[in-house]
Parts: C-alpha cells; structure tokens; sequence
C-alpha cells in the first residue's frame, strides 16, 4: 500500500520515525502507562510508609538523637540494601525507573517486610517474585448448592474486592438482609464501614476492620488501574474517616483462617471459626465458612437457622 493511501485511513497515525500505528493501539499503550504511573505513585507511597516505622537501632544502626522526621532516612536506606541513593530516593518519588528482583530483594530486607509486605512490593513494581498460580476469575455454577447444603452454617463467596457474589440464607440471618442490596453495596467491606447493623454486631470491629482494609490494599496491587478498586476506595473514604485512617497506614495482610465473634440481637453471642476454600488462588474468589467456634454457639446457629421464614416455609412444606 503507498503511503499517501496509508495517510487516509482514519484509524491510522504516523510517528515521528515514519512508522504507523492504529489509533486503538496509541489508546492501550496510553492506558498501559497511566497504570503504570499509578502503580509507582502507590509504591512511593508504601515504601515511605515502612521506611518510616522502622528505628535505626532495628537495623543495626545507632540510636538518633534527634531526627526531622521518624524511622530510616533515605540514605541509610541505600546504603543498606547496596543500592545508590539517587536511586532509591527516585523510587520513592514514583519516577520512571526500573528495580530488578535482586534490588528489590535487598530492599524488602532492609525494610524488614513480612512475607506479605514483600508480595506486596513485588507487585507493585510489576516485577516477577518466583512464580504462582493463575487465578480462577469465574464462580462455578455449583457454588450456591454447596452454600446452601452448608446451612445452618454461614457461608459466602466473595472475590477479592470483598464483593458478595453468592452466600446463604444462615449468612443473611448473621449479618442481615443483603438480596435486595445494589451490587455494588453488596460488598462486606462496605457493609462493616457504613451499616449500623453490621458494625454493631462485631465485638472486634476495630481489628476486623484492620486487616480487612490491609488485605484489600494487598489485593488492590494487582489491580491499581482498575476503576471498580479505586471507586470503591473514593467511596469509601467519603463515607467512613476511619477507613481513610486505615488505608493511610499502608498496612496490607494475608488472608488467615481465625476465629470472629459476632452480636446477634436474637440469640447473642455467637464464637465462630472463619475459613477460606480457595476457588481462585492467592488473593482471589474464595468461599469463606463460618462454623461453631464452642457448643454454646453451635446451639445458637440452630436455633438462629430455625428463626429464619425460609426455613419455617420449608417446614411447613416439605414438598
């Protein structure tokens, strides 16, 4: 094709070097880097925050007797992890650099990050740390039988935005009536910072708060970009000053199997045991049960599950 025939097709632009390319492909590499440009800007941040925590006297370093600001400086920081100056402070001003997996290794042990804060920095930065499991996105169509046949244990699927994308009928009578929610208040997340309800009935709001928020900031890594992560996050900032006090901690978490305990206006206090059944792998779609954490609570989730209308209609008609 001549040039001056490629110069009039409407989806084509030409580059300085002479070079073609189609409109669409000009628009994705934009988006690519406007997430890439987010993903620095939220390491920067993550990084300043655990540099910040950390005494001199943790890493080997002599006690300050005064210092501007808390925890490391920038060039002990460096210096530690065998790494310029100009360098790091660059990554933590979000620049457009690139950071291989050896030097972010020494950075992650200079920080003293935890396992899961290591993740964490690995992802942001985009840089492979060993390889995982792809993640299962979708929900299998079997998934509410084997909620419901749970019953009258509570139990829900959530992916790993906190979204409730099934659960029972002993989930909705623990913490209240979620089927005529708009999806996008569906999400326990949500639901633990802006209803009554549900903040009332957890005895350990504020730690079960906490690590919710830290492990959806761990989750978020992988998805700084993506508009539903960050809606939900400007809403909930607007809603909620104390998750805006969590988030701004920067502290993210694992998933872990523990135990909750929970105030039901009808029978009490109820202690159950939380566990994760991973659907997708790492931070994705799970299935989380709640069963008995003691006898007392065991008779609860049955006089509870007998309460429910659902479960008087089907008394009342076996058929």
């Amino acid at each position: 094709m001549s040039q001056q025939a490629l110069e009039s097709l409407p989806d084509l632009d030409r580059l300085p070097d002479g070079q073609y390319v189609t409109a669409s492909h000009r628009q994705n590499g934009a988006e690519r880097r406007q997430e890439l440009a987010h993903r620095r800007q939220e390491l920067a941040g993550f990084l300043r925050s655990r540099r910040e925590r950390i005494a001199p006297e943790q890493v080997g370093l002599p006690p300050a007797a005064r210092r501007r600001t808390p925890g490391l400086r920038r060039e002990e920081v460096a210096t530690l992890a065998g790494v310029g100056v100009t360098w790091y402070t660059w990554l933590e001003q979000g620049r457009d650099i690139n950071a291989s997996p050896q030097v972010l290794d020494a950075v992650a042990r200079t920080l003293l990050l935890d396992p899961h804060e290591r993740d964490h920095l690995f992802r942001l930065a985009d840089t492979p740390d060993g390889n995982g499991p792809s993640e299962c996105a979708t929900l299998p169509p079997t998934a509410q039988i084997l909620l419901d046949q749970l019953e009258p244990f509570p139990a829900c699927v959530r992916n790993a935005r906190y979204d409730l994308l099934a659960f029972n009928q002993a989930f909705e009578n623990l913490l209240g009536p979620l089927r005529d929610l708009p999806f996008d208040e569906r999400n326990t997340l949500w639901q633990m910072f802006t209803s009554p309800r549900c903040r009332a009935c957890m005895l350990d709001w504020e730690e079960g708060t906490r690590r919710m928020v830290a492990e959806y900031r761990a989750a978020m890594a992988e998805h700084v970009a993506e508009p539903a992560w960050k809606c939900l996050v400007s809403r909930l900032m607007k809603a909620s000053p104390e998750f805006g006090e969590l988030w701004e901690r920067h502290e993210v978490a694992s998933p872990e199997n523990l135990t909750k305990r929970y105030l039901h206006p009808d029978v009490g206090v109820l202690k159950l045991n939380y566990t994760h059944l991973w659907l997708g792998q790492r931070l994705g779609t799970r299935m989380t049960t709640y069963t008995p954490a003691d006898e007392q609570s065991a008779v609860r989730l049955r006089e509870l599950h007998d309460r429910s209308p659902q479960q008087a209609v089907r008394t009342a008609d076996p058929a």
